[in-house]
């Protein structure tokens, strides 16, 4: 982790010539880094050793390429990290003796995820972002509160599941109510806030930590079949949605069509595509080996020079690092995930209890999910949609909660691995 910290912050005092401010700034979050790693180890000193550098290697990655693309947006995302990560140390803090009490209050924490995600509908405080209502502000601060309602709804999950498990398994139906009840209002919500990405994040999650509670793949299946049902309704009700769709199959056109933007006839790729096109030729551009870490082409030049790919620090910053880091490089990234969620999954193998393998597996596969449909959406897989990538992306509520999401792992891991040892 230290390595990686050190990287980015050559990188950054490199691109000001070394000066007084830029080490500065890298020699704080290297002492910010070193600090939570010295809280891990003494409040979880047998949880797994990697999670936590490989999400320090993650948010140097990202902290990087976003002070090479905005410098003041890098000194925003600055200081999300370091209330992320005084939340990581105060999570381990509070709960290393015994984070299983949280399952006591599973029914709180699942109103707790439908009120946060219920926040962005609400007048005066919600806020309209590329056609989904995801934020919340309070004069200058906005921040999107179903990042913290995925961990809520872990947790809730995770301690309903745990108790209700043998008889989820056997499938009486009184014993899904609290359950489905408290799902549908969930769905209800993402359906109203037109965030197509949360609710198939949040689908995938239920359905993964319900596997997991059965061991009933015939559940998966039913709950795959009710989703394409359901995406098919929304697709045919939801303008947003149908708009996503349309230029996932068909991002080009040879003739013009309706551009709702300028209200003009324009070519597709110059319209509403315009984003994912530029995408796509940027990672094209970089090749196998890439163009160089901060050599990348994302502006036009000249006087008045406008970014190529909008939103690169934030939906579309892989498409940026592939470009720079190439083929190898953008697969060298996804590995570092797939180690992630390998150790994530390890710790869930390893936990005793029901609600500890329950609660590691619905954040580890969270954390995938997202992982997979941000960059599945870049690369053209699934319909693109608005998600962050974890510890990557430019974005305050997106970091803050994948540092209680690591926090969380390392809880789970550190009684699993103790009582290992045993």
């Amino acid at each position: 982790m230290l390595t990686a910290v050190g990287f980015a912050s050559v990188y950054i005092a490199r691109q000001d010539v070394i000066s007084t401010a830029s080490l500065t700034y890298a020699g704080f979050f290297f002492v910010l880094y070193l600090a939570a790693h010295l809280v891990a180890r003494y409040t979880v000193p047998f949880a797994d050793p990697y999670l936590l550098p490989i999400a320090g290697l993650l948010a140097a990655i990202g902290l990087t390429e976003i002070y090479r693309l905005q410098p003041d947006d890098a000194f925003k995302q600055g200081i999300w990290i370091v209330v992320a990560v005084a939340l990581f140390a105060l999570t381990l803090f509070l709960l290393r003796y015994d984070y299983r009490r949280l399952e006591s209050y599973k029914y709180i924490f699942g109103l707790t995820a439908i009120a946060l995600l219920l926040l962005p509908i609400l007048p005066l405080i919600g806020l309209t972002v590329n056609g989904a209502r995801l934020w919340v502000h309070f004069g200058a601060l906005r921040f999107q509160p179903g990042e913290l309602a995925k961990i809520a709804l872990i947790i809730f999950l995770a301690g309903y599941m745990r108790e209700k498990r043998e008889v989820l398994a056997q499938g009486r139906l009184k014993d899904w109510g609290p359950l489905l009840v408290i799902w549908v209002l969930a769905m209800l919500v993402l359906l109203e806030t037109r965030d197509l990405g949360g609710g198939l994040l949040y689908f995938g999650i239920f359905l993964a930590m319900l596997y997991v509670a059965t061991s009933r793949m015939a559940y998966v299946a039913a709950g795959l079949g009710l989703f394409l049902v359901g995406a098919v309704g929304v697709w045919k009700v939801t303008p947003h949605v149908q708009e996503r769709v349309t230029i996932w199959l068909h991002p080009w056109t040879a003739s013009k069509v309706y551009c709702p933007l300028s209200g003009q006839l324009e070519l597709r790729q110059n319209c509403q595509s315009f984003q994912l096109v530029k995408s796509l030729y940027s990672i094209g551009h970089g090749g196998y080996a890439g163009t160089g870490l901060g050599k990348g082409t994302v502006s036009t030049i000249g006087p008045d020079p406008h970014p190529l790919i909008p939103g690169a620090t934030t939906d579309f910053i892989y498409s940026v690092l592939s470009q720079e880091l190439g083929l190898v490089g953008a697969a060298a990234l996804v590995l570092v995930y797939m180690i992630f969620v390998l150790r994530g999954m390890r710790t869930a193998l390893l936990a005793q209890d029901g609600f500890s393998k329950l609660l590691a597996a619905g954040l580890t596969f969270g954390f995938a999910l997202q992982t997979f449909i941000i960059v599945g959406g870049i690369l053209r897989l699934i319909p693109l949609t608005g998600i962050t990538l974890p510890f990557v992306s430019y974005g305050g509520s997106s970091v803050v909660a994948n540092f209680v999401l690591l926090a969380g792992l390392l809880l789970v891991s550190n009684r699993a691995n103790r009582e290992a040892l045993r």
